[in-house]
C-alpha cells in the first residue's frame, strides 16, 4: 500500500474549508474506480491549528487515475491555497499494520 501525509496550517473560514473537504471526498466515494483502491482521510490537529490528510492506494495506477480527475485539480488547488502556498508532503509504502481498524 502506497501513501501520502500532507500537513498544512489553516486558520481560515471553516465552512469553506470543510465544503472543499467533503466534495473532493464525495468524488472519491462516487468514482466506480477508486473503491477498494483507495481511500482518503482528513484530520485537524487537536489544538486546530494543522490540516493532516492521509491518503492510501494500491497502485501508482490507481494514483495516475486519481489525479487525472478534474475534481483532483480543484481539490489540490485549494489545498494550496488553504496551505498559504503549498502544503507539505511526504510519500511513504506502508510495511505493516494492525488487523483491527477503526473508523
Amino acid at each position: 500500500m502506497l501513501g501520502i501525509v500532507i500537513e498544512y496550517e489553516y486558520s481560515g473560514d471553516e465552512a469553506a474549508w470543510q465544503s472543499a473537504v467533503d466534495t473532493f471526498m464525495g468524488h472519491i466515494d462516487a468514482d466506480e474506480r477508486l473503491k477498494n483502491k483507495l481511500s482518503y482521510q482528513v484530520n485537524v490537529s487537536g489544538d486546530g491549528s494543522r490540516r493532516i490528510h492521509i491518503g492510501n492506494w494500491d497502485t501508482e495506477e490507481t494514483l495516475k487515475y486519481m489525479q487525472s480527475q478534474p475534481y483532483f485539480g480543484e481539490f489540490a488547488g485549494k489545498v494550496k491555497e488553504f496551505s498559504g502556498g503549498g502544503p507539505t508532503a511526504t510519500g511513504f509504502k506502508r510495511l505493516g499494520k494492525t488487523v483491527s481498524v477503526v473508523g
